[in-house]
């Protein structure tokens, strides 16, 4: 088996977690220097969220793009893969996406993963001035239309694409990027009838999220995910399997309800827990590896109190990561 990969949200606003720094330069740098320590201390990959306004509660705060940041990163990196955990097909004509992902890829040297889902955050869209299309089921049926769309501008010399919602016509896109076939690409969700079908069909990776009360949700949806699989003659072990856990580090003196406070929204602390972990070194691990043994291959870690403005990322460099490698 290979060895589990880890990732990591770096601090990019969404969820409040540069508000503790006032200058918007420090605040980008803060970032930054998360992205540079998690490549120093062994993680896989740095991600952000592709959002405009805090959650869940718009508020006056920072809240970095996520491509431009993504570009900016790369350039301030120089082994780490980099993803979008993910982007909302809604915000960008995809065969526009197509293009600012395959530039992003060779100006990284070919460290991006390309996650993309059909999107939800109905404030933003009509904040923006993005139409919302009102229901699930028609926002996937966009992004089954886009992601063939996007393959064929990573692979294709002049690529075309005559659907419902998106055409282009003998579009160029050079450079095509630097990893071949393309990108990969990470899908995010876990609706059965239609994103895992569009994960085993265009995927290169999964994302299920964080359900640390029910080991069996993973059990059940890889299942699902091999259904699908067999439908396109797939290899289902040919996916990686990722989940999203939210952490939070519990050292000598800290308060767990007072750390969580900004991070819990409207929950308990025990319902935070439902899915996110709190506590030390050997919970953390514990927990990393119930999910591991779920069926889970890549771990992401997010959500961490402190991230931008403590040393908390060297303690689970030093204290955690070593468990797993």
């Amino acid at each position: 088996m290979a060895p589990v990969k880890f990732g990591l949200f770096v601090p990019q606003g969404w969820i409040l977690d540069l508000v503790d720094i006032e200058d918007p330069i420090e605040q980008y740098e803060a970032m930054s220097r998360v992205a540079q320590a998690a490549e120093r201390l062994g993680f896989d990959s740095i991600w952000l969220f592709d959002h405009f306004h805090t959650y869940f509660k718009p508020v006056l705060e920072t809240t970095f793009e996520c491509w431009t940041s993504t570009a900016a990163l790369a350039r301030d990196t120089k082994t780490i893969r980099l993803g979008q955990m993910v982007t909302c097909n809604g915000y960008r004509n995809p065969a526009l996406m197509a293009k600012m992902a395959s530039t992003v890829d060779v100006l990284s040297h070919g460290r991006l993963d390309f996650g993309i889902g059909a999107g939800w955050y109905e404030h933003e869209y009509k904040a923006y001035g993005y139409e919302y299309p009102p229901t699930p089921g028609e926002r996937l049926r966009m992004l089954a239309e886009a992601l063939p769309l996007i393959k064929a501008m990573w692979t294709e010399p002049y690529a075309s694409f005559d659907g419902k919602y998106y055409q282009i016509s003998g579009a160029i896109n050079e450079p095509k990027g630097v990893q071949k076939p393309h990108p990969p690409i990470w899908i995010g969700g876990s609706g059965e009838k239609v994103t895992l079908k569009l994960a085993a069909q265009y995927g290169d990776a999964i994302n299920l999220g964080g359900h640390l009360d029910e080991m069996d949700y993973y059990h059940h949806k890889l299942d699902v995910v091999a259904e699908h699989c067999a439908t396109f003659g797939r290899d289902p072990s040919t996916l990686i399997h990722s989940a999203n856990i939210e952490t939070t580090v519990i050292r000598a003196g800290d308060d767990p309800e007072e750390l969580t406070k900004r991070y819990r929204r409207d929950q308990t602390l025990a319902e935070y827990k439902t899915h996110a972990v709190v506590g030390g070194a050997q919970e953390i691990i514990d927990t990393y590896a119930r999910v591991i043994e779920a069926g889970m291959d890549y771990i992401i870690v997010s959500d961490v109190p402190g991230l931008a403005t403590t040393d908390v990322i060297e303690f689970l460099g030093a204290e955690v990561l070593p468990a797993f490698k």
